[in-house]
């Protein structure tokens, strides 16, 4: 266990054992459909994918309650006397789990909450070199391990294909001319986060599998071959397509690469098959 406790989202991706071997604490998102709304992590993908294609009833998302971080907090606090907390919060921008934290941390010492601006395996890439940061410098105070936090975040980098766009116009993120034109012309919006915001930066013409090792062969160049590389997967990403850009990023120096699943936060906007890349800037 590191000196300063760390805390995050579940919509960080990070998996159970991986919150385990970093001693780092997930608390639930939200996701409702089907007249009820279940902790994020809690059911597959699959489940809300099936849902949504038998009712086409989108599933919403939403963030952390003061709740779910007071019952963290608590738990922390208890086991923990005295041990500082640092919280590194899904982007601020696109939910309110850090608002709901500073709320949760009222009249408690030693909590501190840092926006990472990222989502999705872009935080939990933070969340896991602020592990191995701590782990490495035990005698860090909360805000040395704050600050550090905010620089390791100025560097994550991440770009991202929906899997699916039918998701993003039913959650009325594309207009039906904008989904139409790109069904009809093969187009792929590449989100990218840019100081918080989910932004469609690009697009890419062609078949999923052609998009995505374009984007594997461009995207990595400006990421750091000896830092970590994380390569997100919806479920119904097809196997080929993870092979070859495997063999992409191998060959383009990346030695240190896992693939990371996306949850039902992320999940429940790009659909099934999505795929994306987060790494660190040179």
């Amino acid at each position: 266990m590191n000196p300063i406790l760390l805390v995050a989202e579940s919509g960080s991706d990070i998996t159970p054992e991986v919150a385990v071997k970093h001693g780092v604490t997930i608390v639930p998102m939200h996701v409702a459909f089907g007249g009820e709304t279940r902790d994020d992590g809690s059911f597959p993908t699959t489940e809300m994918f099936a849902h949504y294609a038998k009712t086409r009833d989108l599933p919403r998302t939403s963030g952390c309650t003061p709740h779910d971080f007071e019952v963290a907090f608590d738990r922390l606090q208890s086991e923990h006397p005295g041990q500082p907390i640092l919280h590194l919060a899904y982007s601020a921008c696109t939910t309110c789990s850090m608002q709901s934290a500073v709320i949760a941390a009222e009249d408690r010492d030693g909590i501190r909450s840092v926006d990472t601006k990222h989502v999705s395996a872009a935080q939990g890439a933070v969340v896991i070199a602020m592990a191995e940061y701590l782990k490495a410098n035990p005698e860090a105070t909360l805000d040395q391990a704050a600050e550090k936090a905010i620089e390791i975040s100025e560097k994550v980098r991440m770009g991202f294909f929906p899997g699916d766009l039918d998701y993003l116009r039913a959650g009325g993120r594309v207009s039906n001319a904008a989904y139409l034109g790109a069904k009809l012309l093969s187009l792929h919006p590449l989100i990218e986060i840019l100081d918080g915001k989910l932004l469609s930066t690009r697009k890419y013409r062609g078949s999923m599998a052609k998009v995505v090792s374009k984007l594997a062969d461009e995207y990595v160049e400006s990421l750091d071959p000896a830092q970590p590389l994380y390569l997100i997967y919806g479920e119904g990403l097809d196997e080929k397509i993870k092979r070859d850009v495997e063999e992409i990023v191998v060959g383009k120096g990346f030695a240190d690469f896992s693939w990371v699943q996306t949850g039902c936060v992320i999940a429940a906007h790009s659909g099934p098959g999505a795929f994306g890349i987060v790494g660190f800037a040179k």
